[in-house]
This record gives structure tokens, sequence and C-alpha cells, in this order.
């Protein structure tokens, strides 16, 4: 029996591991522009948030530079970075046994919408979800807080009288933030990019070290 009729869950550190294609298109975007690079080891500095808020708060670019910045990294993501992707172990057999038990599955992500439908696509999991939710390209929709009643509407509930039978899976505290702002509840994933502690500071609790570990907390 599954715990949660709408499981959602973030592409980024949670479903693929990403990180290789996302520095190359952000260090591409930045040198285009003619900034100087700043330190990316750090990955939970720009996966996670949404990509103008990189922009602003890694590089500090002024508003223009921004916007430049954005469209820069989306050309160069959608020709080469969304293609360096990797699935991680186990996340198709928890897919398939939530899809086996009743469970609506979406991906709820930050990243541009178009772009998390081809990732998927190229992950091979696309028929494991029965949504694909993530950002606009004019930035009305790009915080959790506002992506989590979006996925749950577009796989037909009514997000008003459905957030206890809803659960945000994540490995940010941009996951938890959101789950928290909208009254959810949140697991958060430690294989990912993500700081367990900043996750833990937005009230995260309940965490799980592999793919595998999600199973009995989503199926009872």
């Amino acid at each position: 029996m599954i715990k949660y009729k709408y499981v959602l869950f973030d592409l980024d550190g949670t479903i693929s591991e990403s990180a290789g294609g996302i520095r190359k298109s952000l260090e591409h975007a930045i040198t285009a522009l003619g900034k100087s690079l700043p330190n990316l080891d750090d990955y939970t500095l720009y996966i996670g948030p949404p990509l103008i808020d990189t922009f602003r708060n890694v590089c500090r670019f002024s508003e223009e530079d921004c916007q430049e910045g954005v469209e820069l990294y989306r050309r160069f993501y959608d020709e080469k970075g969304k293609y360096i992707n990797n699935l991680y172990n186990g996340i198709k057999c928890v897919l398939t046994k939530l899809k086996e038990n009743g469970a609506k599955i979406a991906v709820c992500s930050s990243k541009y919408e178009k772009f998390a439908e081809e990732i998927v696509g190229i992950l091979g999991v696309f028929d494991c979800f029965d949504a694909i939710c993530g950002s606009t390209l004019d930035g009305s929709r790009k915080d959790k807080k506002d992506l989590i009643p979006y996925a749950v509407k577009s796989l037909g509930g009514d997000f008003d009288s459905e957030k206890g039978n809803t659960v945000m899976i994540g490995d940010t505290y941009f996951d938890a933030r959101g789950a928290r702002q909208c009254g959810v509840d949140f697991i958060g994933v430690k294989y990912g990019y993500g700081s367990t502690q900043a996750m833990k500071d937005e009230g995260a609790k309940l965490f799980v070290k592999t793919p595998n570990e999600l199973l009995p907390l989503l199926i009872g």
C-alpha cells in the first residue's frame, strides 16, 4: 500500500547525477560574458536554486548580465550539457514500484520544464512519471513553493485538500524549504549534492542514504 498518493521528485541530485553538465554550462555562460570564473567546486552553491539566482548570488552579476547569462547557459545546456547525465542506481526500481502500487509520480524541478522533460527522456525513465514539472522561461514559476502545488495539480489533485497525501523528495534545502512552506512531508536524500545540515535547518527530519532506502518510506 502506498503511503502517499502524490510523490514528487527533485531532478538534479535526486534522480540524476548531473553536476558535470550543469557546471560546464555555467562555466561556458560566465566565460562567454567575459567574466572571471568563480570557484565552482561547491555544488551546493548552484545545484538546486533557480538558475537566475545563481547568476545573482554566486556570480554577483548585474541584472542585465544575469539575464544574458541565463540565455547563454540554456543554449549550451540544450546543445551539450543535458547529455552529461546519469541515473542514480536504484532510482528506476523505486519509480517502477511506486507506479505498480498506484502512486502518482512527478518530477518537481526548478530546471526549465522543457529541459527537465528532455533529460528524463535521455535517462530512459520518461514513462515512469505521470507529469514533468519545471520552471518557466519568464521566471514566474521557479521556486519549490510554487512548483509543488503546480505538480500536484498536474497530477490531477487539488493541492489544498491533498497536502497530507503529498511528499517532496530532494537533496537540497530549496526542496526542504519548499515542502515546509507548502505544508507537505519531505524526505531528504544524502546521496545528492546538497547539505544535510542545511535541509535540517529547514525542518527536514527524514533522510535516506541510497535510493533503495526510499521504498519502505513510500510503500507500506
